[in-house]
């Protein structure tokens, strides 16, 4: 199943995506008038099916974030694929680089539940503050259950499914403070969507992500190259605290980012940032500029 919030005539709506018809049918049960529909959905368990009334054309519907909401911050890896953990310590971006750019084990940070925004949104910040934003094409995994301690061979049966996140990043901050959370967490800096797909409906291993900057392809990758992969994430993570139901890891960025091109390329304002990975739709996402901080 393919599932996400969508506005419809004016409406804000669950819907179910049929990519191949191209078509989005509308849920009708009861948790789809909460205020945060698609996350009180997956903690009650995520049933199976849905009943829905209704349908539009996919190009007529408009989607938002999956979630109007996080209850926790976003879990991100950082330099999970070997070309980018090369790019990024030959940056000069990274103040915690070390002997070698493969990390031994996963690079664990949060972004702020308030950095959360939607697929269509703006991306925004102000230059007053940062001056080096950065994209970040990735997939997300979302949890589904209550996930303590399981091993990889295991984690699998914890994993809800997956969507699309943007892990923007003022890499100024993150080299200033010599941490990555500050520069993460900016508000509209996680972008996320337009549906989560669930795990039957996507095969990782066979999963493409691909980034355009202005038309620009940027990063092209599969998730199975991953250097650790699903299965490894979730049961790291879950050995140290007990993973919940809505819950985001983000798997990591491809090569290709901004930081890996002399001189970096960094966003500006008016660029248009494009991101899909297979069954996972598309997010579209324009830069701008705010007021200069005093």
């Amino acid at each position: 199943m393919k599932i996400g919030r969508c506005v419809w005539e004016g409406r804000v709506l669950l819907g179910v995506v049929d990519e191949a018809q191209e078509r989005v049918s509308f849920v009708q049960d009861s948790f789809s008038h909460s205020a945060n529909p698609l996350m009180d959905w997956i903690i009650s368990g995520g049933p199976g099916a849905v009943s829905t009334a209704g349908s539009a054309k996919l190009e007529n519907v408009q989607f938002l974030s999956p979630f109007s909401a996080l209850r926790r911050n976003v879990f991100a890896v950082g330099k999970n694929y070997r070309a980018h953990a090369s790019e990024f310590d030959k940056s000069g971006f990274n103040a915690t680089a070390g002997t070698s750019s493969i990390p031994d084990y996963p690079q664990i940070f949060t972004k702020a539940t308030t950095a959360l925004s939607g697929p269509y949104d703006a991306i925004s910040f102000d230059p007053g503050l940062t001056q080096s934003v950065d994209y970040e094409g990735e997939i997300a995994v979302v949890i589904g259950k209550v996930c303590r301690r399981v091993s990889p061979a295991a984690a699998m049966d914890s994993v809800f499914g997956y969507v699309l996140l943007n892990d923007v990043t003022a890499r100024d901050l993150q080299k200033r403070h010599s941490q990555w959370f500050l520069g993460k967490s900016l508000d509209s800096f996680c972008p996320l969507g337009p549906w989560i797909a669930t795990c039957d409906e996507v095969q990782a291993d066979n999963c493409m992500l691909s980034t355009w900057v202005n038309g620009e392809q940027r990063q092209h990758a599969c998730l199975k190259d991953l250097i650790f992969d699903i299965p490894t994430l979730v049961s790291t993570l879950s050995q140290a605290f007990t993973l919940q139901p809505g819950d985001l890891i983000a798997t990591g960025t491809p090569v290709g980012v901004g930081i890996g091109f002399t001189p970096p390329r960094f966003l500006q304002s008016g660029d248009d940032v494009r991101i899909s990975a297979t069954g996972l739709g598309e997010m579209r996402n324009r830069v701008v500029t705010v007021g200069v901080s005093e």
